[in-house]
């Protein structure tokens, strides 16, 4: 079973009572759905589904086929560009191709106009920072996110993850 952790919580999401058939279904109807989006040309709702499929396979984030899913955020980005198609390929880049990486690319989004304000950029680098030892600029980042963060329960995770870095 996945282990969905606080994000699942803040949704209410009990993976343990989901039903098997239901997440077989799932699996497969997306599945079938990335086998048509490895297909040219393509519609980006189909490479959306692919990378869901790919997470759905997935037992854990280290099962996951993060090469796969770059070169489908890739082709999503040349479909429909947009800068978050190009935060979470770097999120996706971050687990492939390590974290320096993944930092270069979301330095190149942090003063698009379409992202001001956008609260998970800087929770983006924060990790990308921690995961390379850069502690207290990932703490500020963290802060920026919560500052920046419209939801209580998340502003609340960030101030979290932002004390835990001070220790």
């Amino acid at each position: 079973m996945r282990d969905w952790g606080d994000a699942a919580a803040r949704v209410g999401c009990d993976g343990e009572r989901s039903s098997t058939a239901v997440r077989a279904t799932t699996v497969a109807t997306m599945s079938a759905a990335g086998q048509r989006a490895r297909e040219t040309p393509c519609p980006s709702s189909l490479l959306q589904a692919e990378i869901a499929a790919c997470h759905a396979r997935a037992r854990s984030a280290e099962d996951t086929d993060w090469r796969h899913i770059v070169v489908v955020y890739e082709r999503l980005a040349t479909t429909m560009p947009s800068p978050i198609v190009e935060l979470n390929r770097a999120v996706a880049v971050s687990f492939a191709d390590g974290p320096r990486a993944a930092l270069a690319i979301v330095d190149q989004l942090v003063n698009l106009p379409a992202l001001e304000g956008y609260h998970l950029v800087p929770a983006v680098r924060a990790d990308f920072l921690a995961r390379l030892g850069r502690r207290e600029e990932a703490r500020a980042e963290l802060e920026r996110a919560a500052s920046l963060a419209k939801n209580e329960r998340e502003r609340a995770l960030l101030l979290e993850r932002a004390a835990a870095l001070q220790n």
